[in-house]
């Protein structure tokens, strides 16, 4: 799964990298620990151009009654998107790329103080080893309360899509984030392209060589925390780095 990531690539630098032609709304803050339902920045296609907007994380399909089940639905799998109810609609026709400086994954680890039964969960840290952005498959819904009527305000919500991890992610989990090549990016936010089976075909792990990693601090696990250092490199009780990719 993808349950935070981080973005940190201001506007210009996310319209510049995915040809954006137009910026509505914008995310101007950094954010390290990107958690559900925070407002994302995501790229789309509206009238042929691609646009840079802002939608908040976690789906609430247009017929759902109220917005809570948006906190269930941050994650659409790869296998099922294109004919699970909440996502197939979208999926014809609401598909966008949700950019990001990386994500993070648990991993299940002994508990430090020797305790058997114990065990926690090490943060790691996965990004491109070029530095650029991420390009997630996402997808994107507008919902508005049913019971206010027709003038009721629109909320926009997303998804990001996983996938089967890759040889550097599976070792921590055994999911990850759809990460999308340039050169799918024009198929995957077309609104004229409905060719479900090669679309479906480019929702797979990306290359183990485009990836690095390594252990993070445990500040990541509070939401609520965020900066910089949540990206330090973790330490284990000998002073030794845990494994890392490079």
């Amino acid at each position: 799964m993808c349950g935070r990531y981080v973005s940190v690539s201001s506007p210009t630098i996310l319209a510049e990298r995915f040809g954006v032609t137009e910026v509505r709304e914008q995310v101007t803050e950094a954010n390290y620990n990107v958690a559900p339902r925070s407002e994302v920045p995501a790229i789309a296609e509206s009238r042929g151009e691609r646009v840079l907007d802002v939608l908040r994380w976690g789906l609430v399909p247009s017929w759902a009654k109220d917005t809570s089940i948006g906190d269930r639905q941050i994650n659409a799998r790869a296998e099922t998107v294109a004919t699970a109810n909440a996502y197939k609609r979208a999926f014809a026709r609401r598909r966008c790329i949700i950019p990001a400086d990386g994500f993070y994954e648990w991993e299940k680890v002994p508990d430090p103080s020797g305790a058997k039964s114990k065990r926690r969960k090490q943060p790691w840290f996965f990004r491109r080893r070029d530095g650029e952005p991420l390009a997630f498959a996402g997808l994107w819904e507008v919902w508005h309360d049913p019971a206010l009527g027709d003038d009721a305000p629109r909320i926009r919500t997303c998804v990001i899509i996983t996938t089967d991890a890759n040889g550097i992610v599976r070792p921590v989990h055994d999911r990850m984030p759809v990460v999308l090549p340039e050169a799918a990016w024009d198929a995957w936010l077309s609104r004229d392209n409905d060719d479900v089976t090669s679309l479906t075909q480019l929702l797979v792990p990306s290359p183990d060589d485009e990836l690095e990693c390594w252990a993070v601090n445990m500040l990541v696990n509070k939401a609520d925390n965020n900066g910089p250092e949540l990206l330090d490199r973790a330490e284990d009780m000998q002073g030794d780095l845990f494994r890392t990719t490079s």
